[in-house]
This record gives structure tokens, C-alpha cells and sequence, in this order.
């Protein structure tokens, strides 16, 4: 038990880790590039959720459920790796191919290159994909860990190595020399030649499937069971950033771009909001499972809402009264001042995406996963829905209004359909409240008290102090130590 204990919080702290790093990245994007120059990298990175979601179509998670029952590793893993390689290799063959007519109807024809480029990365990642799952089938989170964060790092140095110093020599050093034509398409070689690292760190694993072990009546069970999970994953990613693809086809050519590399830039701060997020479900959901057959497992589910909703509420709020000089310090460039507005809105669509993720529990409980997908696509309809008819007079002030807009109708649909399969007492009243303040004191500090920094941080601090005592977030002792009774 310890020992899986160990592995899980291997995999969730390298999964926090590798998440860092474009976080981390942005800010050196967004201080040598202006926002037109920055809307490629917004552009084609906000399809390649999409076509990373088809490529390995659900076999990361269906290859676990398999490996339950499957006694035939070799079959199993033949199976799964082999579908993911045929469909890149299509993908990979179809869009090299046909790139320039795509680039057209993409409408950046003058962006084969990066296209191409990015095509490429896809592939790599989608190849790997798999034998990332056989290593942690085979309990392998060391060599997991150093290759994903090897991945991480190389990619930062080479954006450093790119943009930062590679400017300073004229004459070029190593024999490359900068060239501010291709501007942000550096961006994109440097998470080519991570993945390229990462392919030939895993080349061992890439080699253990076998054609001849390749199963079609396994394949067709295990399909059966992927597609749910790959439209359930397409409608996440397609709320999350397929947005920027509405901005690029609503509106004129150099608004759109303009619009684009701001709404690009400025969304990463969320980033601060999502990490909590993700680390916390990495390690909870665990946690959901192996407590479901407890008789208090309801009551353990109600006190971790509580707790997600009032950390969360902490984490917004104290964002939103120091918005300015946190976004400003970390995007850093005054071009992209101008979309900062949006975020106390994209911060807050982040918080009820959370609680939507918490609610999920119940039919993850009672196996209808099904279910996750048709919430996420009326989702996805809201998205397209508020997306297509107000960002011709809005632009990205639409689409931040269609993400909150979104995401609070798939966590109230949640909700309601879970009360009626699977009941679990939740303090909505309470939590709502909590909610409600957190929303009405960030509107009240960013928009009225933005010069008044001390007042605002200190209006944080007593809210900060009573949601911490009300929700017991730490112990007593130690409140009463710093003199917090």
C-alpha cells in the first residue's frame, strides 16, 4: 500500500511539475512578442488539444480498464499502441501532405512551416503516449518522471536559448544565427526537439509491441469502451481553448490576430488558479475510490467540497485583489494590459470547473461515464453557442463570458442529475454564500479599490482568517500558536 501510495504521488507531483513549465515559458513568449506575433503560437496550440485527443482516442485510460481482466500483456499492449500508430501515421502522412490547402483554410497560409512543425511534435507525443502507459503499468515512476520533466526543462532552455540569448550575437553562435522573420516559430521548434528527446528516451518501450500480438476482436471491445472518453475529451478541450479558433473566424483578419495573442497571453495567468486544481484532483480522486464503500463516504465528500470550494475561493480572491501588478509582473509587456479585465472572469469559470470536476464523482461511482460526455457537450453547445454570435461585437470579452457561462451549466447539470442518481448532502447554502461573497468582494477591489492595494489585502486577510477557522483548513493548535483563536 505504502509503496502505490509513493507511485501516485510520483505521478501527481511530476504531472504538476511538467505543467509548470509553459507557465513558466509564457512570460519570456509574452516580453519578446507583441500579441499579432503571438497569435500563431495561441492559434495552432489551441487545435492541438483537439487532434492529441484523436490521435490516442481514449487508450491511455481503456488500456487500465483492460489490464483488470486482460491476462495477455503482449496482446494488450499490441492492441492499444498499434491503434494510436495508425491513426498518427494517417495524421501524420494526411497533413504533411495536404499542408499548404490546410494552412489556407485555416486561414494562415503564411504559416506552413509552423504547421508542419507542429504536425510533427503531435506525432511524437501521440507515439509516445503508449509506452508512458507501460511504464507505469510496469511500475516504472522514476524513469516516468526524469523523462516527462527532462521534457520540461529541455524545452525551456531551448526557448531561453532561442529567444533570449540567440539575439545578443549577430553573427550567430553555433552556427545558428536569430532570425526575427521567424519570430514565435522558435517556440514551436523548441517543443520539436523536446519531443524528439523524449521519443528516443523511450525507444526501449516503443519496440516491446508486436505486430503479431495486435487483437481485432480486442480492439473492437476496447474501442467500444474509448469513444465516450474521447468526446467526453474532446468537449473539455474544445471548452477550454477552442475559443481562439471562433476569434480567428468572426472577426477581421488584423483584429482577429491582435485579439488572438492578447486573449492567448493574458488566459495563462488563470494558470495560478488551475494548478491547485489539478494537484488537488490528482490526488483526491484516488482517495473517492478506495472510500466509496465506506459507510461515512458521503459526509467525507461534503467536508472536501467544503474545503475545494473555500481554498479555491482564497487562491481567487487574493488574485483578483492583486491583479494588477501580478498580471502585469508576469506577463510583463504593455501591449497585453488591455485584456487583464478578463480574468477575474476566467478565474472564476476555473473555480466552477472545479466543483463540477468534485461533483463528477457520482457517475464515476456508479460507471456511467457516458454521462460526463453528454454534460460536456451541452457544454461545448453553450461555448459555440455565445462564441459565434457575440465575439463579432465583443471579441474575447465573449469568449471569457462563454468559458464562465459554460462551466457553470455543466456544474449545476451535475448537480441536479447527481442528487437524483446518487444523492450526497451538500452544503449548497453555505457554499453558495461563500461563493457569492468571494465574487462580490474581488468585483468591489479590482474595480474600485485597484489603487488601494493595503485595503484590499487587508479585507482579504479577515475573509482569508474566517473561511480558514469556518472550514477547520488548520488544525486549532496551530491558530492558536500564531494567536488565531
Amino acid at each position: 500500500m505504502k509503496k502505490l501510495l509513493g507511485q501516485t504521488a510520483l505521478y501527481g507531483l511530476t504531472t504538476v511539475i511538467i505543467r509548470l513549465f509553459p507557465f513558466v515559458i509564457n512570460p519570456i513568449i509574452t516580453r519578446t512578442f507583441g500579441p499579432t506575433a503571438y497569435s500563431p503560437f495561441a492559434d495552432f496550440y489551441s487545435v492541438a488539444g483537439v487532434i492529441a485527443v484523436l490521435l490516442t482516442h481514449g487508450m491511455e485510460t481503456t488500456f487500465f480498464r483492460f489490464a483488470l481482466d486482460e491476462k495477455d500483456d503482449r496482446k494488450l499492449i499490441s492492441t492499444s499502441f498499434f491503434s494510436v500508430l495508425a491513426v498518427t501515421l494517417v495524421y501524420l502522412a494526411f497533413t504533411l501532405f495536404y499542408r499548404q490547402p490546410l494552412a489556407d483554410a485555416f486561414k494562415t497560409p503564411d504559416q506552413v512551416d509552423l504547421l508542419a512543425i507542429l504536425t510533427v511534435t503531435l506525432a511524437l507525443d501521440a507515439f509516445c503516449a503508449m509506452p508512458f502507459v507501460m511504464l507505469r503499468k510496469n511500475e516504472r515512476p522514476l524513469k516516468y518522471a526524469g523523462i516527462r520533466i527532462t521534457n520540461g526543462i529541455v524545452n525551456f532552455l531551448l526557448v531561453v536559448f532561442f529567444i533570449i540569448i540567440l539575439p545578443k550575437y549577430p553573427n550567430g553562435i553555433f552556427g545558428l544565427k536569430y532570425s526575427s522573420e521567424f519570430g514565435i516559430g522558435y517556440v514551436f521548434v523548441a517543443n520539436l526537439v523536446a519531443s524528439s528527446i523524449t521519443f528516443l528516451m523511450l525507444s526501449k518501450e516503443l519496440f516491446i509491441a508486436r505486430i503479431k500480438y495486435f487483437s481485432w476482436e480486442l480492439w473492437k471491445k476496447m474501442i467500444k469502451y474509448s469513444w465516450p472518453i474521447t468526446i467526453a475529451g474532446l468537449a473539455g478541450i474544445i471548452n477550454e481553448t477552442f475559443d481562439r479558433q471562433f476569434l480567428k473566424f468572426l472577426l477581421p483578419e488584423e483584429i482577429a490576430r491582435h485579439q488572438l495573442g492578447i486573449y492567448g497571453g493574458v488566459a495563462k495567468v488563470v494558470t495560478f488558479v488551475i494548478l491547485f486544481r489539478q494537484a488537488y484532483s490528482l490526488g483526491i480522486e484516488p482517495f473517492f475510490f478506495s472510500n466509496s464503500k465506506k459507510d461515512n463516504a458521503k459526509e467525507m465528500y461534503v467536508k472536501l467540497m467544503d474545503i475545494f470550494i473555500a481554498i479555491n475561493c482564497i487562491i481567487v480572491l487574493f488574485l483578483c485583489v492583486n491583479l494588477d501588478w501580478i498580471a502585469k509582473g508576469y506577463i510583463n509587456n504593455p501591449e497585453y494590459y488591455e485584456g487583464i479585465g478578463i480574468l477575474p472572469i476566467l478565474f472564476f469559470a476555473s473555480l466552477f470547473l472545479g466543483i463540477y470536476l468534485n461533483l463528477s464523482i457520482w457517475y464515476k461511482l456508479t460507471d456511467k461515464t457516458i454521462i460526463g460526455a453528454y454534460i460536456s457537450g451541452i457544454g461545448v453547445l453553450i461555448t459555440i453557442f455565445i462564441n459565434f454570435f457575440f465575439i463579432p461585437k465583443y471579441g474575447y470579452w465573449a469568449s471569457a463570458w462563454a468559458t464562465i457561462a459554460s462551466y457553470f451549466a455543466m456544474m449545476v447539470i451535475s448537480y441536479i442529475w447527481g442528487q437524483y442518481k446518487y444523492p450526497v448532502p451538500y452544503h449548497i447554502r453555505k457554499n453558495l454564500i461563500v461563493i457569492l461573497i468571494t465574487i462580490s468582494t474581488s468585483f468591489l477591489c479590482y474595480q474600485y479599490l485597484n489603487e488601494k492595494i493595503w485595503l484590499g489585502n487587508l479585507i482579504f486577510i479577515i475573509l482569508t482568517t474566517f473561511l480558514i477557522k469556518k472550514e477547520k483548513l488548520i488544525p486549532k493548535k496551530f491558530l492558536s500558536k500564531i494567536g488565531i483563536n
